[in-house]
């Protein structure tokens, strides 16, 4: 049922001459490039909680993503069954194996997050972050890279996450002191993760002129990258918690310090990963690459913002 339905879609694609591809392959590009850039700039200009609340689903979302990924070892569709082929460079770009999405799961949390923080004051955001989600997880069925069931099950861990945090959140409001315990045993996790996916075994199916159909040793760099964040989140929020402590400020200089930071974020997210990779190699230098896109969001940028506000004040 489930190739049955992809066939459809790429029927139907086929139908209308690839016409709303490129709108499909840039929402599912945006949000695993640019979105977390909305979160971050939420958190160091106009509400800390709240932009700390969705990065924490965020990448709690992909770190638990990544171990159901490397666990279950789903072959995407076009191997499950050739007739289905990807539209445009969907093929290229969906990497890894195919149950649960993970631009579905990039796209719940943040989107979300963003939704549940609107939802009192700006509506009509909260509406249009849900139609975004909706958009998101359709695009990777119409371009054929995923299944209905590899985007159910990721917007359920989506949904899951911003539940659970939403829970530790509350429970920190009233036993702050508890935060630096919960941190360290995600940490602690995080790195459980990395020895159990380093580990497992994996399948090893050979195409017919004896080529891998799968290199697992290709696939876990995704796992390494993303528990990666939730590994480095932990890190840098006790960093920023114990010794920048700053407080977002909805000011023209705090607002300029954000754009700046949300630039200087796109291009680490552009550029950084492929030196990286040669310098530690394809595992740890998704793991490096992501350490430092999340250092810079939740430690490093907050302390530079506070140093301007602090110049601005004396």
């Amino acid at each position: 049922m489930d190739i049955g339905y992809l066939l459809l879609l790429q029927e139907f694609r086929n139908s209308i001459n690839d016409s709303l591809t490129p709108f499909m392959e840039m929402m599912s590009t945006f949000a695993v490039t640019y979105l977390v850039i909305v979160p971050a700039f939420v958190y160091w200009c106009i509400d800390k909680r709240n932009g700390l609340y969705t990065l924490a689903s965020y990448y709690t979302t992909v770190a638990v993503n990544a171990v159901i990924k490397l666990t279950a070892c789903v072959y995407r569709p076009w191997i499950r069954d050739p007739r289905i082929i990807p539209a445009g460079d969907a093929i290229n770009t969906a990497t890894g194996y195919s149950f649960p999405s993970g631009h579905t799961s990039t796209a719940v949390p943040i989107y979300g997050g963003l939704a549940v923080a609107a939802v009192k004051k700006m509506r009509w955001i909260s509406v249009l972050c849900i139609v975004c989600i909706a958009v998101t997880g359709f695009s990777r069925n119409y371009l054929g890279v995923h299944t209905p069931q590899d985007v159910i099950v990721a917007v359920i861990e989506g949904v899951l996450s911003l539940w659970v945090i939403s829970k530790i959140f509350s429970y920190l409001d009233s036993h702050p002191e508890k935060e630096n315990i919960i941190l360290l045993a995600a940490i602690a996790v995080c790195v459980l993760g990395l020895i159990y996916i380093s580990c497992k075994s994996y399948p090893l199916d050979y195409k017919a002129d004896g080529e891998l159909l799968v290199d697992p040793y290709n696939m876990k760099k995704d796992g390494f990258g993303d528990i990666g964040y939730l590994f480095t989140f932990c890190a840098a929020r006790l960093i920023e918690k114990t010794w920048i402590r700053f407080e977002p400020e909805l000011t023209k200089e705090n607002l300029a310090a954000g754009l700046a930071g949300a630039v200087i974020a796109s291009i680490l997210i552009q550029s950084i990963g492929d030196p990286l990779k040669a310098l530690l190699g394809l595992h740890w230098g998704a793991f490096a690459k992501n350490f430092v896109i999340v250092m810079f969001i939740v430690a490093i940028w907050p302390a530079v913002i506070k140093k301007v506000s602090d110049t601005e004040t004396a």
